[in-house]
């Protein structure tokens, strides 16, 4: 009991400097400003929204309705998969301040999610950056979390059964597309026109993607629409199969079935996220709770006083070889900080 109590002080510690770290952020900088519309501060205050919801500070909403406010005027300039990431939080917002510019900004993502955003042959939407650079009929893992997730709770916001339909049309396509059916691990992406997993890079953080988006987005439509058996099942599937590869110091190679690569960070907590989260769904075993919480041990040790987290590898298209992840580069990213500030707040 004390060792447990010990661990959940040092989570909310944690978790502080953590997010303290995230608000002063770095302007200019790609990775650590919070200052955009796009997937990186979108995971980042992805992550603050459920830092709020489970720790009950209204400071942190109102914080989150600031951002909104200062920053929502940038949402339309641009509408690719990995942009949309930042609307997900717009629910919640509309919910807790009644503005109903969340709400109609909210409303536009999902319509253009379901009516406009480019598609592979298969309908599974197709990866789309806002840079110069296009990967067509391409499906890849970081989706999931960053529009399934949103279309999601847009659903449950507007009521639309066709976007929550969809949503869950989404999930099922990419899970069967990426998941591999050797490992039961999803491959970072796939090819569509070719019929292929490209590098068949297991990536961890690829994994970490779909650990953690799952459980979301099904709590997002509760009440909406369920998740069939198929996409459980495969979670069960997924996260039983990452189990398998964590290292004995609680974290995961930054390519799961590849030991000998460096330890990743952001990866390891989207993963240990996402077994929280599903054994709270009733999905998973109650014993993943203990590889969880070595997760966390083991994160605890690479948040430094100024709440920076260590050890999370920069952005990573889908690389021309396994061997290439290995060579990513490891800096401070908000993505990181999120993902770290939601395995942080499921110990309150």
């Amino acid at each position: 009991m004390t060792t447990n109590r010990s661990l959940y002080l040092s989570a909310a510690e944690t978790a502080r400097r953590v997010y303290g770290a995230m608000l002063q952020g770095k302007t200019g900088s790609w990775s650590m400003d919070m200052n955009g519309w796009d997937w990186v501060p979108g995971v980042g205050v992805i992550a603050i929204g459920e830092y709020a919801r489970r720790s009950g500070q209204a400071e942190i909403m109102e914080g989150l309705d600031d951002w909104a406010r200062r920053n929502i005027g940038k949402s339309e300039r641009l509408r690719v998969i990995n942009a949309v990431a930042p609307f997900a939080v717009l629910p919640e917002l509309y919910a807790y301040t009644g503005n109903s510019v969340y709400e109609m900004a909210a409303a536009r993502a999902g319509q253009w999610l379901t009516e406009e955003a480019p598609r592979t042959k298969e309908g599974a939407w197709e990866h789309t950056v806002t840079e110069d650079v296009k990967f067509a009929e391409q499906v890849w893992a970081d989706t999931v979390f960053m529009a399934v997730l949103v279309l999601a709770r847009v659903a449950k916001m507007t009521g639309n059964r066709a976007f929550a339909e969809e949503a869950v049309h989404q999930l099922l396509l990419h899970m069967r597309l990426l998941q591999d059916e050797a490992t039961s691990l999803m491959f970072h992406g796939w090819n569509c026109e070719e019929g292929h997993p490209m590098s068949g890079a297991r990536w961890t953080r690829a994994n970490a993607w779909v650990a953690a988006g799952i459980p979301m987005i099904a709590e997002a439509m509760e009440g909406l629409a369920s998740l069939p058996k198929e996409i459980i099942d495969r979670y069960r599937e997924l996260m039983g199969a990452t189990a398998r590869y964590q290292r004995g110091d609680g974290l995961w190679p930054t390519v799961l079935d590849r030991p000998e690569f460096y330890p990743e960070t952001s990866g390891s907590a989207g993963i240990a996220y996402g077994m929280k989260r599903g054994i709270h769904s009733g999905w998973l075993d109650a014993g993943l709770a203990a590889q969880a919480d070595l997760t966390l041990k083991a994160v605890l040790d690479l948040v430094p006083e100024d709440g920076i987290v260590q050890g999370v590898s920069g952005g990573t298209p889908v690389m021309d070889s396994i061997e290439a992840y290995n060579s990513i580069p490891r800096h401070p990213t908000l993505y990181g900080q999120g993902l770290v500030l939601m395995l942080l707040s499921e110990y309150r």
